[in-house]
């Protein structure tokens, strides 16, 4: 029968979760989600456990499990609401630049709908901006989109079943089909699919990496055990974790929402998404853009609506004034130009969920990074071997038994006894993927160094197949295993050196059992030490006879004979040693934050280079908890060397923020559950792809494919990268905007009637002459000094006071040659001004001079805004083809704006003779010198402080 409400309820409250009540309501058809687990569940008796969780050791009926299915719904966390595929895309049209563009086009397509008689060049003016926003809008929905889909499609890779005991039959079903109650069966290689307490434990033993960080195999038991914190419970596993050893049976206590995974959603789910660096500013451009566009636009209307033109035709004046002032094609380019950063990052194994997450990756100043599986390979491997007081050095790294073992006939009988006393297995590769460890990883780097040594460890088992086993208990920090062999019962030992050594009498000495004096003490306590000192894992490996199949505990575990040390590490990734080094040129730092013991930390960090002092920083979850926030404060800005160790989620978020409230731009990296709430508060949260969880990849903007620190390297190069090439093209925009207001503003003073450059001709300009050119200068390659340089202030302005100064000097030079070349061209004409139509040859004449001047010199003004110091003929004119092509496409379009007669009817213009184009490249040459001049002027004076010229 399905329970009743109440006891449900009551199950909801968590062992040392004071809120769990609050975030699991008892009431209502999807309020009251099944908990499971009444406070005293986890020191009840087996049969006891049954009763308060309603379930029997038969499972539960098909029955009762369609009922809770129906009551309390699926087993799977609540979806991230993403919003209908409409929204997104209405989204689109709320940025600033695209609000002002479509008011623009409203009101002019109004002022066509009231003007007489109707000029068709203003609806074309109304649907041109509208063509702009339109054309914005659906270029960033598709980026942002295709983005969101590769993401997801990670997602869709990894399987979700289960197996369960129905009415007594084993069934694997979908796991989001588990409901409370029912009895989940686990071997080794599963993962957990609800938090399920234990009813009957085979040496089990699990890694719960994804819920603490922490990367060691723990045991688990059926049996009940003290209250405490529910992660302390080792008669529970947990949601989202894996069964690395043994067999058993649990009953599931908590799905869905209620697990511990689900507490760590909601937690992430309270994290707000924080703006990005680039966010911020372009934001922050936009209003100042969009102010003081409708600022000058209200002004010149102000001041032409007294002189007795018509009013329609001052409202467009005054209109294409505020276009011209607008960077339309400005939110196109910056999408596309984000989007090739993606790619490159895809390309070097980083998939970059959102656009704009990849500039605030060059911003990144501080990176906090987990250390299994991102630092380290997560492929524990023995390295050293200790045997007849003599160490062995095994080669090869990881679980492909590729390497050797130096002299392997002295530690033959070691490595075949811990091969022995092991329940791990090595599985062969597939074809899709490499060798790896099914059950404990300390075991499997065994089984790997015996078959370095030339032993096969399924023959061995078949050979001396296992009669009985003492598990591992964290008491005796043992294991022990009885094998049938030629000679009798041979029993087998492992575990740690002094607690084995206190049980041993004699020593191993070329095959001959030896009494183990305390000398030999004193050397293989100092062996171990040795191995510890190097951050190695150590075991100590022994055996002895056994009288029958199932000796007592005390028999086995006595008189033994020590056959030595074996030395183990998770071995750091070749490149992340490289990726550290490169971090330290760029000025960033690095925070280790994981949930291993420190010393484990400590010594990895060694490895890879993030630890060079002699004495780190190396704090630890509970000394954080002693921690206030000026404490907190101080710790961060005092050590520049910092470990976090044994750390929970909270106390990763209340680090990411303290160190935003300093000013850093903070990335996290991370692949367990625990890590999310951390991820998603960053400034760049970084998931594994490989390794991660589903809740950490959907958490964090960027997901590295690879799960390399390098890659994390190689990601912010690249963002810094698309930062200066950001720069590079609003210089080259934001120039030219300057040519396109002069004109109209020296118009106007000078008392012309009409405008030197009409709005429909603004926006030929913006999408279509320059926006070519703007990416191919946002898809310039990256630099090689790009992180040889700290990274820029958070505060820092994309709009800095040297960038403004550079817009300012490139596109006053170019406003004086445009309005130079009109008013020549109409003083040359000897027509007085009021004389002037639109239909006038000489205007139509002189509006195309502007048109082309500005589009020409464009053409130069883009390869002197590619580098900042360096001469552009150093870096080589043609380096970038791209850009070049797309300079001569500009070109070739105001040709024909020029001399095809239907462009001509659209525009307004009018051919223009070789003389005139001669002048305009004069023109565009003298800008290219004059920025050339520029730079030379910085080298000198740059150079005596620097000591050489760049």
């Amino acid at each position: 029968m399905c329970p009743e409400p109440a006891r449900w309820a009551t199950a909801t409250l968590r062992e040392g979760d004071p809120s769990a009540d609050a975030a699991v309501p008892a009431t209502g058809p999807s309020r009251d989600r099944p908990g499971g687990l009444a406070p005293s569940v986890s020191s009840l008796a087996v049969p006891e456990v049954f009763t308060a969780l309603d379930s029997s050791p038969r499972g539960l009926t098909p029955a009762e499990a369609a009922a809770r299915q129906a009551r309390y719904g699926p087993n799977e966390l609540p979806g991230v609401s993403r919003g209908h595929v409409w929204r997104r895309l209405v989204a689109q049209f709320t940025d600033l630049f695209a609000v002002v563009l479509l008011v623009s086009s409203a009101i002019t397509f109004l002022a066509y709908v009231l003007e007489r008689p109707r000029d068709p060049a203003t609806l074309q003016l109304a649907l041109a901006i509208l063509g702009v926003v339109l054309l914005n809008a659906g270029i960033g929905f598709a980026q942002e989109y295709s983005a969101e889909r590769t993401a997801e499609s990670l997602q869709a890779m990894v399987p979700h079943t289960c197996r369960v005991l129905r009415d007594g039959e084993p069934r694997e079903l979908p796991a989001r089909d588990l409901v409370p109650g029912d009895l989940v069966l686990l071997e080794a290689g599963d993962a957990v699919s609800a938090d399920c307490r234990l009813v009957e434990a085979h040496e089990v033993a699990v890694n719960n990496a994804a819920l603490t960080g922490e990367s060691d195999a723990v045991a688990r038991v059926a049996g009940p055990v003290q209250p405490g914190p529910l992660l302390e419970a080792r008669n529970f596993v947990f949601m989202g974790t894996d069964v690395v050893a043994g067999t058993g049976k649990a009953v599931a206590a908590a799905t869905g929402a209620a697990t511990e995974f689900g507490r760590i959603f909601r937690l992430t789910a309270a994290a707000p998404r924080q703006k990005t660096p680039l966010q911020r500013q372009v934001a922050a451009m936009a209003r100042r853009v969009a102010g003081v566009a409708l600022a000058t636009g209200a002004a010149l209307f102000a001041v032409r609506a007294p002189s007795g033109q018509p009013f329609v035709d001052t409202f467009v004046f005054s209109l294409g004034v505020m276009v011209a002032l607008v960077p339309e094609g400005l939110p196109a380019t910056l999408s596309v130009s984000l989007a090739i950063g993606v790619r490159r990052m895809a390309r070097r194994h980083a998939l970059v969920k959102q656009l704009l997450a990849v500039e605030a990756l060059g911003s990144t100043s501080v990176v906090c990074t987990d250390k299994t599986g991102t630092l380290t390979q997560a492929e524990m491997t023995v390295v050293q071997l200790w045997a007849n007081g003599v160490p062995h050095a095994v080669s090869g790294v990881g679980y492909a038994p590729v390497g050797e073992v130096a002299d392997a006939g002295p530690v033959r009988e070691l490595l075949r006894t811990a091969a022995l006393c092991s329940n791990a297995r090595l599985v062969r590769p597939d074809g899709r993927a490499g060798w790896r460890v099914l059950g404990d990883t300390t075991e499997g780097a065994l089984l790997v160094a015996a078959m370095k040594a030339g032993l096969n460890p399924a023959v061995e088992e078949a050979r001396m197949p296992r009669v009985a086993e003492y598990p591992f208990d964290s008491a005796r920090k043992l294991m022990s295993t009885v094998h049938h062999d030629e000679e009798g019962y041979l029993a087998c030992v492992k575990g740690a050196p002094l607690e084995l050594l206190a049980l041993c009498d004699a020593i191993d000495q070329e095959g001959t059992s030896t009494p183990l004096t305390d000398g030999s003490r004193t050397q293989v306590v100092a062996a171990a030490d040795g191995m510890a000192g190097q951050g190695l894992r150590v075991l100590a490996v022994a055996r002895r006879r056994a009288a029958g199949p199932h000796p007592p505990l005390g028999e086995v575990e006595s008189g033994l004979t020590l056959l030595g040390l074996a030395g183990m590490y998770d071995p750091p990734r070749p490149e992340v040693r490289d990726a550290v080094d490169a971090c330290r040129r760029a000025g960033i730092r690095i925070v280790m934050v994981t949930g291993d013991h420190p010393l484990t930390a400590e010594a990895v960090a060694r490895r890879v280079g993030i630890v060079r002092e002699a004495i780190p920083s190396v704090v630890t979850g509970a000394q954080l908890d002693g921690l206030d926030d000026v404490g907190l404060d101080a710790l961060l800005a005092g050590s520049a060397e910092l470990l976090l160790c044994r750390v929970s989620p909270e106390h990763k978020m209340r680090v990411v923020t303290a160190l935003q409230l300093r000013g850093e731009v903070v990335a996290v990296t991370g692949d367990g559950a625990n890590d999310a709430p951390a991820l998603k508060h960053a400034d760049i949260g970084v998931a594994m792809g490989a390794s991660g969880t589903d809740v950490a990849r959907e958490a964090a903007v960027m997901v590295l494919l690879d799960d390399s620190f390098a890659s994390i390297t190689t990601a912010v190069g690249l963002g810094r990268s698309v930062y200066r090439n950001i720069r590079k093209f609003l210089i080259y925009l934001f120039s030219h905007n300057i040519a396109e207001l002069a004109p109209i503003l020296a118009a106007t003073f000078a008392g012309f009637p009409l405008v030197p450059i009409t709005a429909v001709q603004v926006l030929a300009i913006d999408l279509g002459s320059d926006v070519l050119p703007a990416l191919a200068l946002g898809a310039e390659p990256m630099e090689r000094d790009v992180m040889d340089s700290p990274p820029r202030p958070r505060r820092e302005r994309l709009f800095s006071t040297a960038v403004m100064g550079r817009i300012l000097f490139l596109g006053g030079i170019q406003a004086l040659g445009v309005c130079a070349v009109f008013f020549w061209h109409i003083h040359a004409s000897g027509i007085p001004y009021t004389d002037f139509t639109k239909a006038d040859p000489v205007y139509r004449e002189a509006i195309t001079m502007v048109q082309a001047g500005i589009v020409v010199s464009q053409f130069f003004n883009a390869l002197a805004v590619r580098t900042d110091r360096q001469s552009v003929f150093r870096a080589g004119l043609l380096s970038n083809p791209w850009l070049i092509a797309a300079g001569c496409f500009g070109i070739g379009l105001m040709a024909a704006i020029s001399y095809a007669p239907p462009l001509q009817t659209v525009f307004g213009t009018a051919p223009l003779a070789p003389a005139d184009w001669a002048v305009l490249t004069a023109f565009g040459a003298l800008l290219l010198a004059a920025e050339e001049t520029r730079k030379w002027v910085l080298r000198r004076r740059r150079a005596p402080s620097k000591g050489r010229t760049p």
